[in-house]
């Protein structure tokens, strides 16, 4: 016991050394009107801030989110609109098109956050959108499986920056308390955007379906798709990026803007930090919560690749038809989805720390209903397997909420970038190998892989009760250290902030408390 105490104190010894060198950088390069604008405006100037910032950036993230999504995962409803006939497809190869796509996501996650870093946020999301709304458009000429793999893996090179991008920008503009409800908000555009493409994609098919010789549905989706990317893509250049960058915020909005988030304590947009700092690298490499990143988001990403692949053929084994696939369907599910983001976004809002059982709570319907389409009779119980695979809906919310804790939790804007980079690494992995968990073989109840599925969620859930406990037991560790050292709150607020503008990383600033 003495020598842990030990230990403690000379660890404590060396960070608070560390601190008084961040505190004087800080205090050298953050200006004290910047530092002291927090309190230079009224509750009321935040509040009529807070709700321009919402009505310039969240309609946009929305619409592009949901489009991202919609172009992911199109190829599903596509496959029951005739593309697999179309273009030759046999055996697992429909498989491979989700999988080479998460693939190539994986490959360019790294250099493009890193890009992303370097560059404008929003002209740099702006001109990725616009490619890869021409590759969507590109897919309807596609005539082989060649052509599609070939299609998707550039298709998953260009998308794999929006997500990271987002994160970036809800950090930048929102405090800690408002990150989940805002990116639960533009989270449910998934779902949101699935029904409103769901209905435009019934109207394709009901058309195909009444002039036969006409365009094929599966091409009609490709042309809607991409031609909406396009143009979110062109508003994004004008509307999105950070404080710093915006052009809607005038000079005395974008430092109120910039005020309002120093509590974060995860570094401000006062400054355009684009050099990269390789000893955050490492600092990102020793801090256990970037493995808690990696390992909880691909234990979440395996259920969801398979579900997102197989969702239709899914819905299709109930006996619906392909329009029926549709309106009985992904539309229910996704207004259940819908309603049940809206609820844990406005709960976590309300009531602080609660992130992780509000996540944990939601895979136990997921479970249940995993559970009961492995094992309920095909054909007597349809409605009832139908109630259960609504259920999953529950189990996609922990991998948006999962991202929250990215600008909640992670300071030093190198640090975000690596750690961004492992979390959507970890994303393309779970969503590769989920895509080869239903096999064609296994049609049409799908055993195996619904029984994996439910095995994960126990998994998933276990796991972060073991990540809750450590953001738990590591703030009470820094608390006890800033107590022996005689520091009150306000002072360690203070100091936490000014660590913060000078770039010091969450794991180096004793002063910063994990959200959970």
């Amino acid at each position: 016991m003495d020598s842990n105490n030990s230990d403690d104190k000379k660890k404590l010894s060396v960070e608070m050394e560390q601190m008084n060198q961040d505190e004087k950088l800080a205090d050298d390069t953050l200006p004290g009107e910047v530092l002291d604008a927090e309190d230079e405006f009224s509750d009321m100037y935040y509040r009529k801030l807070l709700w321009k910032i919402d009505l310039w950036l969240l309609p946009l993230m929305w619409v592009c989110y949901g489009t991202q999504q919609t172009d992911k995962t199109s190829l599903s409803v596509q496959a029951v609109f005739g593309i697999r006939e179309d273009t030759g497809l046999v055996g697992e190869q429909f498989n491979w098109l989700s999988t080479i796509f998460y693939l190539s996501y994986l490959v360019c996650e790294a250099p493009g956050n890193w890009l992303m870093q370097k560059c404008h946020t929003g002209k740099f999301l702006s001109i990725v959108m616009v490619l890869w709304g021409v590759i969507v458009l590109c897919i309807a000429f596609a005539k082989n499986f060649t052509h599609l793999m070939i299609l998707r893996a550039i298709q998953g090179a260009l998308e794999c920056t929006i997500s990271p991008t987002f994160m970036l920008i809800t950090g930048a503009f929102y405090t800690s308390q408002e990150h989940t409800l805002r990116s639960l908000i533009w989270g449910t555009s998934n779902a949101g955007m699935n029904i409103l493409a769901g209905l435009s994609m019934y109207g394709i098919g009901l058309h195909a379906e009444k002039h036969p010789g006409g365009l094929a549905a599966w091409k009609g989706i490709s042309f809607l798709l991409g031609a909406l990317t396009i143009t979110c893509g062109i508003l994004v250049w004008f509307i999105l990026g950070t404080p710093r960058e915006v052009r809607w915020l005038s000079k005395e909005e974008k430092r109120a803007a910039i005020a309002r988030v120093m509590s974060n304590q995860t570094g401000s947009d006062r400054e355009k930090r684009s050099e990269f700092k390789w000893d955050q690298v490492w600092v990102a490499l020793k801090d256990p919560q970037t493995y808690f990143f990696f390992f909880i988001t691909i234990i979440n990403a395996l259920p969801n690749g398979a579900n997102t692949t197989f969702s239709k053929l899914i819905w299709k084994s109930f006996g619906f038809t392909p329009l029926e696939t549709l309106l009985k369907g992904s539309t229910p599910y996704y207004c259940v989805s819908i309603c049940w983001f809206l609820v844990v976004g406005y709960v976590t809002l309300k009531k602080p720390n609660i992130r992780f059982l509000m996540m944990m709570f939601s895979l136990i319907p997921a479970f249940s209903g995993m559970m009961a389409l492995a094992f309920l009779p095909q054909d007597s119980m349809k409605w009832t397997r139908w109630g259960m695979y609504i259920l999953q809906v529950f189990g996609s919310l922990p991998g948006l909420m999962i991202w929250t804790f990215l600008p909640s939790n992670v300071a030093g804007r190198t640090k975000k970038t690596v750690t961004a980079t492992t979390i959507f690494v970890a994303y393309c992995v779970g969503n590769a190998v989920g895509a080869q968990m239903f096999v064609a073989s296994d049609a049409p109840k799908y055993i195996r892989g619904l029984t994996a599925c439910a095995i994960l969620y126990c998994v998933e859930f276990l796991s972060m009760a073991s990540w809750r406990f450590y953001y738990i037991w590591e703030n009470r560790r820094r608390a006890k250290m800033i107590r022996e050292q005689g520091i009150s709150e306000e002072e360690s607020e203070r100091l936490g902030r000014l660590n913060a503008e000078a770039d010091v990383t969450d794991f180096e600033n004793i002063h910063f408390k994990y959200k959970y």
